[in-house]
């Protein structure tokens, strides 16, 4: 992508934001709602009109992501709209969380079509600005801003732009960051058509490959899927050799004849789109003033449903730290550590999400290891330890060393305050960091931090319990980042808080 020359009165004309964001799905959407909750002047730049997508990969939320929309408050938006339902899985083997220490102990099935236009509601209820109908054509960067042309000539200036446009992302290839990685061994065709015969509904393992036929409106009775009988078809089918360029209603046939012996009279395609289990992930997450996130910084396998889910937890790392160094109250270096921090999570889940893909091969050896794997994951030691990783419930920053809830999403305790019962996650609606004191008396001096922080006296005489940590000490107070991981904890004294709170707010 080269970016045409633009005249310095071209330059001057750009219109200015804080921060200018490649891409309006998921990922973009959410780190949109965090800029603006912060109260950054955000862009969003958007090749399509509104929310309506060509395709929808995406088909729920892990349990982590649940509990990030209800530290924002937005979390009924979905729970309407969605069904609950444990759909934790290791290479397609369900691992029931509904035994773990969260209020959200489930996942939502809920299609990606769905999940972004709830967010661009919630996103549209902001100042945010949308360029709509126009794509990025280019950038250049110096060391103050990045000067952004659009597909239409029009020039945007901003102090960060990010990238959120995709596996295939514009941003970082312009960028010139490394996408590192594996190349594909499969690639299927996911489709939603209509079809003259009705196919069998569910997922079908055949020796070439897993296919699956259902329809957008279903219900789940007892952990299963009944498929209502209206609308078109989704369906998910193998190819037999690996698929490039965009893919057409001619290649969805000859693959269903391939592993069904019939295209069941396939016709009026919505939309095609094709997948692959490469996976690759961009070397740094920074460039300069050039930032990635979502699938622009990280692309695997669909088995699993992390991808979406990993989209939006990246946005939350990255939104209150770009908004603090836009206002000066942090350096940029304070950038360095969203690299730091959600780089070994998407490595993690490259790693799993291939080693998912080569356990549904169909060969005799690997039926085999799949038996192993199962009858180890029915053990309550590994099906925890796996389900909390799939669910996103275990992530934890590398905070140093301490307390066991150090780096870990904080719980959604409820708490005795001066003001009444009060849940955690609601303080964290305004994506403001929050100091708990539980026990010390509330005599820290926060006044250096006046206007950062909020400083919340209560008392909690339950539990602590992690997923698949288990029970950990009762801490007297905890520091409380604004994505909701622990960035200090008190054990009967404010030792390391000064440090805590200069270090990240």
């Amino acid at each position: 992508m080269k970016t045409p020359t633009l005249s310095s009165e071209q330059v001057a004309q750009a219109v200015q934001h804080a921060v200018v964001i490649a891409g309006a799905g998921p990922t973009g959407l959410m780190l949109a709602g965090e800029l603006a909750l912060a109260g950054i002047d955000v862009a969003v730049v958007e090749r399509r009109a509104n929310q309506d997508l060509a395709g929808s990969r995406a088909g729920g939320l892990s349990a982590r992501t649940i509990e990030v929309f209800d530290q924002r408050g937005i979390v009924e938006r979905f729970l309407a709209e969605g069904q609950v339902a444990q759909v934790a899985g290791f290479a397609m083997t369900r691992l029931d969380i509904s035994d773990f220490p969260t209020r959200h102990n489930y996942g939502l099935a809920l299609w990606q079509n769905h999940i972004e236009r709830i967010l661009a509601g919630w996103v549209e209820q902001m100042p945010v600005t949308f360029y709509r109908n126009r794509e990025v054509a280019g950038f250049t960067q110096d060391d103050t801003d990045v000067t952004v042309t659009l597909s239409d000539s029009q020039s945007l200036r901003a102090m960060y732009l990010v990238g959120c446009d995709g596996g295939r992302s514009l941003i970082r290839k312009a960028a010139a960051i490394e996408f590192a990685g594996w190349d594909p061994t499969m690639s299927n065709l996911l489709a939603e058509v209509e079809m003259t015969q009705k196919p069998e509904m569910g997922i079908h393992h055949t020796a070439l490959g897993i296919h699956s036929f259902g329809r957008e409106k279903y219900d789940i009775v007892d952990g299963k899927i009944t498929f209502r009988d209206e609308g078109p078809i989704r369906v998910m089918v193998p190819e037999q050799q690996i698929g490039g360029g965009e893919p057409t209603l001619q290649d969805l046939r000859e693959a269903l004849i391939t592993v069904c012996g019939t295209d069941f009279g396939v016709h009026s395609p919505i939309w095609i789109s094709r997948f692959t289990d490469m996976a690759r992930q961009a070397v740094n997450y920074r460039k300069g003033r050039v930032l990635l996130a979502g699938d622009a910084a990280h692309v695997q396998s669909p088995i699993g449903g992390q991808g979406l889910n990993t989209g939006v937890q990246d946005a939350v790392n990255l939104g209150w730290k770009l908004a603090q160094v836009i206002r000066g109250t942090s350096p940029d270096t304070l950038l360095d550590t969203y690299h730091a921090e959600r780089h070994p999570v998407a490595a993690r889940v490259l790693r799993n999400s291939m080693a998912q893909v080569a356990l549904l091969r169909t060969d005799d050896g690997t039926k085999a290891l799949q038996e192993t794997v199962l009858s180890l994951l029915a053990m309550e030691e590994p099906r925890k330890r796996f389900a909390a990783m799939m669910s996103g419930l275990d992530i934890r920053y590398d905070l140093g060393e301490g307390h066991a809830l150090l780096g870990l999403r904080m719980p959604d305790l409820e708490l005795e305050t001066d003001d009444g019962r009060m849940r955690v996650y609601p303080l964290l609606h305004k994506a403001q960091p929050v100091l708990l004191d539980l026990a010390s008396g509330g005599d820290f001096d926060t006044s250096r931090w006046e206007g950062r922080i909020r400083s919340v006296n209560a008392r909690y005489t339950g539990v602590w319990e992690l997923p698949a940590l288990g029970v950990v000490n009762a801490p007297s107070a905890v520091l409380i980042r604004p994505d909701g991981h622990v960035a200090w904890v008190g054990e009967n004294s404010y030792t390391g808080l000064a440090e805590a709170l200069e270090a990240w707010f």
